[in-house]
């Protein structure tokens, strides 16, 4: 079983495109993945590009969707430490780092902030390696 750890945009890239992951895949992710999944969907109904109907289905969606949502001690330090090593200014995008390197066989990121934070740190991988068996 691989396992992939995905940030927020990648996620609602899965609901939106409504991707199906393949079995042999297991998703992680941080624990707030979810919350921040919601409020880009907010940020997108309020600029006009979403309706709340649609905002609510992909809310929907997203909350059915299978991950391990890690927000251990550990992962939690670990990403403290990325932050502190790397002059970041807050832990959210550590976060998914931490998880990726400790949980993760490779870490999909569709944020290019993520992206680029995770680069040379963690194995990298493209939303369609979600969708093909190991």
């Amino acid at each position: 079983m691989t396992r992939y750890a995905i940030d927020a945009a990648t996620l609602l890239r899965i609901v939106e495109d409504q991707l199906v992951v393949h079995p042999d895949h297991q998703l992680v992710a941080p624990q707030g993945i979810r919350s921040q999944a919601l409020a880009t969907l907010l940020r997108r109904v309020r600029a006009g590009e979403l309706t709340d109907q649609q905002a609510r289905a992909l809310h929907t969606r997203l909350t059915e969707l299978k991950i391990r949502a890690l927000g251990d001690r550990v992962s939690r330090w670990t990403s403290y430490q990325l932050a502190r090593e790397h002059g970041w200014d807050d832990t959210t995008t550590a976060e998914y780092v931490a998880v990726a390197r400790l949980q993760a066989d490779a870490l999909i990121a569709l944020d290019p902030g993520v992206r680029t934070r995770a680069e040379g740190l963690v194995p990298s991988a493209e939303p369609d390696a979600l969708l093909a068996p190991e």
